[in-house]
């Protein structure tokens, strides 16, 4: 185990902190905001820390996948720790859990919140709790890999271990210029949703924090209502980027390249949009009966689906009041997610596709045992050793779902809140249904509980096997 290699990326990663928290310091200054103390202290705390895990340059800088994880997942729970300190030193949020909560659901995109006003907190605090979807959106270990220089297979090690999906690719032979490639992608789609926003009205501000949020699928409001105050022109065009970040962006790539219908033959990006656009249109029959019009009930149908099929977790109404038919679909939603190699949460559709596949394979072999069929995915042989990880994952994905169900059940909140609170964390959603739903929030929660939903969000956005690494003993006895 390369244990140096690790603490030199992890002084990286708090020193490209110190460097992000200068922005919502300059939101404090323009708005004059005391609380802009917090977040200078905070910034200065990471340099220092940084700067001193980075005084002495490894001497081998080629890790594999053993070091990949492990500093993946421990990247990821510094810097919440320590993106959780503004809060806690404003004194906004006193309860040093509650403060980690808030952090780790803003860095895993997750959206889940204890505060019960939102609009209590000063612009600055709010810039930089929707600021870190934007950051954790694609993944601070991925812009790494576009500045330090890295041994390829190291970079690759790295990829894996934070981009969602069965597997991961590199977009051009180098890991460096793909990860360029994807935050090229990622800031020009905010940078367009930005303007769109402002075209219709929207505050700059507001504009801003609504970006990174619907950028990262994060979800976090900067107010109380979260997006049930906007227009119907914003409204919709949240709705429209939610549903483009939920997309693979290999097929935004291959658009680049001038290969669309490559792009649009990708059949996990056929399966999810035709999921979208099934559920949209069964939620609008559904709920006419609560709107009375054709129109609104499906806007309102297409800004939940785009949200909970994403994993944003914005939310323009009380979808906890619709009919059982309408909130049993959001909830099968929230499992299925966006697609791999975006930046939406859940268990992926190519996961959903593979699994799919494998059981029509099984069923045939049952048929015609001397038959040999292969999974295929866009035309290509899906390996067995994608399968057969996405298989371990599903076992692992039920095993950890179980388990935080059973240990959250000790505050005694009904099944129907447990079950959503477990599914909307690990999924990286954000809302869940009856008290953790659209109006309420996570604080009804013991700290013990928070702490095992903070598990859950952290590992459902790492993909649960890196932050699992940390608890077995064999990643340790390396050392």
């Amino acid at each position: 185990m390369n244990y140096s290699i690790i603490v030199y990326i992890i002084g990286w990663i708090l020193n490209i902190e110190a460097v992000l928290l200068l922005l919502p310091c300059i939101v404090a200054v323009i708005y004059r905001e005391p609380s802009g103390v917090s977040l200078a202290v905070t910034a200065a705390a990471c340099l220092v820390l940084g700067v001193l895990l980075v005084l002495r340059k490894p001497k081998r800088q080629i890790f594999y996948a053993a070091e990949g994880f492990v500093t993946v997942s421990l990247s990821w729970v510094v810097l919440s720790v320590m993106g959780a300190l503004p809060f806690f030193l404003s004194g906004y949020i006193p309860n040093p859990v509650d403060a980690l909560f808030e952090t780790v659901s803003g860095f895993t995109t997750t959206g889940a919140s204890i505060l019960t006003s939102v609009e209590a907190l000063p612009n600055c605090l709010l810039f930089w709790r929707s600021f870190t979807h934007w950051i954790g959106g694609m993944g601070v270990l991925v812009f790494l890999l576009c500045l330090l220089p890295m041994a390829g297979g190291s970079r690759m090690n790295l990829m894996k271990a934070e981009s969602p999906g069965p597997s991961v690719s590199r977009l051009v032979p180098k890991v460096q210029t793909t990860a360029k490639i994807l935050y090229e992608i990622y800031i020009v789609m905010t940078i367009i949703e930005i303007v769109l926003l402002l075209l219709g009205g929207m505050p700059l501000f507001d504009a801003l924090t609504s970006a990174f949020g619907t950028a990262g699928t994060g979800g976090f409001g900067i107010k109380n209502d979260s997006f049930a105050s906007y227009s119907p022109y914003l409204q919709n065009v949240v709705t429209v980027f939610m549903i483009l970040f939920g997309i693979n962006f290999n097929a935004y790539f291959f658009i680049i390249m001038g290969k669309a219908k490559q792009a649009f033959q990708m059949e996990e990006v056929r399966a999810y949009l035709l999921v979208i656009g099934a559920s949209i249109v069964a939620i609008t029959w559904n709920t006419l009966e609560i709107f009375q019009s054709v129109g609104l009930a499906f806007q309102q149908a297409a800004f939940q689906v785009g949200s909970i099929v994403t994993t944003t977790g914005f939310a323009t109404t009380d979808f906890d009041k619709w009919p059982q038919a309408s909130r049993t679909i959001l909830v099968m939603l929230m499992f299925m997610g966006a697609c791999a190699g975006s930046t939406g949460g859940g268990m992926k559709v190519s996961r959903f596709l593979i699994l799919i596949k494998t059981v029509k394979k099984e069923l045939v072999q049952l048929v015609h045992p001397n038959a040999v069929k292969k999974i295929k995915m866009d035309g290509k042989i899906v390996e067995h050793e994608v399968v057969r990880a996405t298989n371990v994952y599903c076992v692992a994905y039920v095993l950890i779902f179980a388990a935080s169900m059973l240990l959250i059940a000790v505050d005694e909140q009904t099944l129907v809140t447990n079950f959503t609170a477990v599914a909307a964390t690990f999924n990286n959603i954000g809302p869940g249904l009856d008290v953790v739903g659209p109006s309420g929030n996570f604080s009804i929660f013991s700290n013990f509980s928070k702490g095992i939903l903070i598990f859950d969000m952290l590992a459902g956005r790492l993909e649960i096997f890196p932050i699992l690494v940390l608890f077995s003993r064999e990643t340790w006895r390396k050392f």
